[in-house]
């Protein structure tokens, strides 16, 4: 079946009454490129809003157009559109559409996604493909979270470190519920996604059973935790290990007073979608509400003999680190972690000590509260 693109040019003023015409002549499924309809459109969600596309500011500058479409056989259509335009005066292109299988052609826009080492985002389609990763696999056209905005994959890649088996998590704005099923892939033992959109709770949960979760593993609500105090209650009986808010700076801040009610001493929050020149007013808002912080250390293990004890620990701090646990034997092994940077100088001292006879092992890594870092 072949398709021709109409497409009518009109202004500002005179567009609603022009859709108004067309409709009244059995006309439907109307597409209106406007913007003024557009900036509208972004003044009265701002608060979802922190970034606008140039491009897409520029492609509808000045525009007022709305566009229809008819099959190339509908010869009667296309007189009733021609004597509808003739009649309000204004001016019309018309074009031929490639014949395109629609239902299918769509889905070339999502292919697997590989994030960080060890998650691969897939649609259902492609569920059954084989790989070494874990799968988080969706259906990508219904609501926001496809994993292909950098927000949602940067966060996917901090969670590779920072979930741990039987972790209970808490997603804020969860969208399609990527995040958290990327949590329970990774070993988490539930997780609750929230949304203030009705239609994310059912979506969450069919991508949820796409993977195989479902409650108690997985739950999917709807509410607004900053308005809906039982709602804050409710989610609040249980402190997280991990709570994730992937959003836009405003509603961070708007939700930076009650995050505390979710978190305990050693709970991780992970917050993304900040631009950088908002950064400091979300950092202002967490510190506000109490919370630390986090940031990725490194860990080593550092040999140590007893006389140099009680100096090798006030050198550690004194670097900016901290001794996390200590192996007592012949000698003393000091389980250190370090804010980036703060490793390499501290070696330099233990060489001084030992005079060069010490040398420490990387132990790998770990996200602590460490100290704020001011954005340039």
């Amino acid at each position: 079946m072949a398709w021709l693109e109409f497409t009518v040019e009109t202004t500002p003023r005179s567009i609603d009454s022009v859709v108004t015409a067309l409709s009244a002549r059995g006309f439907s499924d109307l597409v209106i490129e406007d913007q003024s309809e557009f900036e509208t459109f972004l003044e009265e969600n701002r608060a979802y809003w922190d970034y606008i596309d140039e491009g897409l500011q520029k492609k509808l500058q000045g525009l007022s157009r709305i566009k229809l479409y008819l099959e190339d056989t509908d010869d009667n259509g296309r007189k009733r559109l021609d004597a509808a335009v003739n009649e309000l005066g204004l001016t019309m292109t018309v074009a031929p559409l490639p014949e395109i299988d629609w239902e299918e052609s769509w889905k070339d826009n999502y292919p697997p996604q590989e994030i960080g080492e060890r998650i691969v985002v897939l649609p259902y389609w492609l569920a059954e493909e084989p790989t070494d990763r874990l799968k988080v696999i969706l259906d990508p056209g219904l609501t926001f979270g496809t994993g292909a905005h950098p927000s949602t994959q940067m966060v996917m890649e901090v969670m590779e470190n920072v979930v741990k088996p039987g972790f209970h998590c808490l997603d804020l704005g969860s969208g399609s519920g990527i995040l958290s099923i990327a949590a329970l892939r990774l070993g988490a033992e539930t997780a609750v996604g929230i949304d203030i959109d009705p239609k994310a709770e059912d979506i969450a949960r069919e991508n949820a059973a796409y993977n195989g979760f479902a409650a108690p593993a997985f739950t999917a609500l709807t509410g607004n935790v900053t308005e809906d105090t039982a709602l804050m209650d409710t989610l609040a009986a249980n402190r997280y290990d991990l709570v994730l808010v992937n959003i836009v700076a405003d509603v961070i801040i708007g939700l930076a007073p009650v995050l505390p009610h979710f978190l305990n001493e050693s709970s991780t929050l992970i917050c993304s979608g900040i631009l950088d020149t908002r950064l400091s007013d979300v950092l202002d808002a967490l510190t506000a509400a109490g919370i630390a912080r986090m940031g990725l250390w490194t860990l080593w293990d550092v040999p140590c003999t007893y006389p140099l004890l009680e100096r090798m620990k006030l050198e550690v701090a004194a670097t900016g680190g901290v001794v996390r646990d200590a192996e007592y034997g012949a000698d003393i092994t000091l389980r250190t972690a370090f804010p980036a940077g703060a490793a390499e100088t501290f070696q330099l001292r233990l060489t001084e000590l030992s005079a060069g006879s010490l040398t420490m092992t990387a132990a790998g890594e770990e996200f602590l509260p460490g100290p704020r870092e001011e954005a340039n």
